[in-house]
């Protein structure tokens, strides 16, 4: 006598049932745990995360400080000369910028365009010598980014003390 086990109804899904509701239910857990989770760690890592941002905030503050003593430069802002290039190749950026520079009492002493047009930031360059009008001149335009030449020749100033170079 052969008999199969589809025509016994009770045995046929009870199995399948059960793995389902046993999905179900871990399922649900699974999600319970992770909320739980989720907000017993979200608020010790936002703390952490916002000591972290407040610690280097402060360890920049002094720095930014420092540079505001670059105010006591020897030469009044009336006698440094600035050149200033078109580094990012849209026209007229380097006139309107000029235009800022001498608001403030800087002489310009050139408008052009930088050997290249792929700068990406404006950039403050001096000459050997005059730091404390480059950084006084960066502060100004409130441009981050001072240094000696790189890139220029001094030369290549036509006779100024400080270049900026216009980014994007």
């Amino acid at each position: 006598m052969e008999h199969s086990l589809t025509q016994i109804p009770e045995l046929r899904s009870p199995w399948r049932t059960a793995t389902l509701v046993a999905s179900a239910i871990a399922a649900i857990e699974l999600v319970v745990l992770l909320v739980l989770g989720l907000s017993l760690l979200a608020e010790p890592v936002a703390q952490r995360v916002t000591q972290t941002a407040e610690a280097k905030e402060l360890a920049v503050t002094p720095k930014r400080r420092a540079t505001a003593v670059a105010d006591t430069s020897a030469m009044p802002r009336s006698r440094v000369s600035v050149l200033v290039l078109n580094g990012n190749g849209r026209s007229g950026a380097a006139s309107s910028t000029a235009e800022r520079t001498q608001a403030l009492g800087y002489t310009i002493g050139g408008v052009g365009n930088a050997p290249r047009t792929d700068y990406t930031r404006s950039v403050v360059m001096y000459r050997k010598g005059y730091a404390p009008e480059g950084q006084r001149l960066a502060q100004d335009l409130r441009l981050k980014i001072v240094g000696p030449l790189d890139g220029l020749a001094p030369a290549e100033l036509l006779g100024a003390h400080v270049a900026v170079v216009v980014g994007e």
